[in-house]
C-alpha cells in the first residue's frame, strides 16, 4: 500500500544524502536506514537509487520549467526569457546544486532543454521547423545554464543582459 509520507520521507532523506554523497556511493539500505523505511517500502516506488534520482530530478525540473511565465517569449524578448530562465535558477539554486553535482551534472541543462523546447515549439508551432530557431534555443539554454553556474561571482542581472545582447546579434 501506498503512503505520501514514506514517499516524501524517502525523497527528503535522498536529497538529504545528496548534500554529501555522490550517487553512485549510495544505496538503498542506506537511504532506508536514514529514511527509517523498510527496503520493500522503497521499491513500492523505485527499481532503484536511479529510478529515485531520475524522478527527483525531473520533479526539478518540472518546476523550473513551470515557473517559467513566458516561455513563448524566447525568440522574441530573449531578455525577458533570459532573465525567467536565471530566477528559475536562483529559486532552486540549492537544489540545483545538490541534486546536479558530480556525474549528475550535465543532467540538468540537457532535461531542462528538452521540457522548455517541448513546450516552446508546443506554443510556437511556426518555428518547429525552423533550424535557426533551433539554434538559438539551445543556446540560450545551455548557454544560460552554463553562464549562471560558472559566473556565480557577477551581478545576475550582469550576466542576463550579456546573454541577452549575445542573443539579439
Amino acid at each position: 500500500m501506498k503512503n505520501p509520507k514514506s514517499k516524501q520521507a524517502i525523497i527528503d532523506t535522498y536529497i538529504d544524502m545528496r548534500k554529501t554523497t555522490p550517487i553512485e556511493k549510495m544505496t538503498v539500505v542506506s537511504l532506508c536506514k536514514n529514511a527509517n523505511i523498510n527496503k520493500s517500502t522503497f521499491y513500492v516506488y523505485y527499481q532503484d537509487i536511479f529510478d529515485l534520482c531520475e524522478q527527483v530530478e525531473d520533479i526539478i525540473v518540472e518546476k523550473i520549467t513551470k515557473s517559467i511565465r513566458h516561455p513563448e517569449l524566447a525568440i522574441d524578448h530573449t531578455d525577458i526569457f533570459t532573465e525567467e530562465v536565471f530566477k528559475s535558477y536562483q529559486e532552486y539554486n540549492e537544489l540545483i546544486h545538490t541534486l546536479f553535482s558530480g556525474s549528475r551534472r550535465s543532467a540538468l541543462p540537457d532535461k531542462i532543454h528538452q521540457s522548455l523546447t517541448e513546450l516552446f515549439f508546443s506554443l510556437r508551432p511556426e518555428y518547429q521547423n525552423n533550424p535557426e530557431k533551433h539554434i538559438m534555443f539551445s543556446y540560450m539554454i545551455y548557454g544560460s545554464y552554463y553562464a549562471y553556474m560558472e559566473n556565480a561571482d557577477y551581478n545576475s542581472q550582469y550576466v542576463i543582459s550579456v546573454i541577452s545582447a549575445l542573443t539579439k546579434i
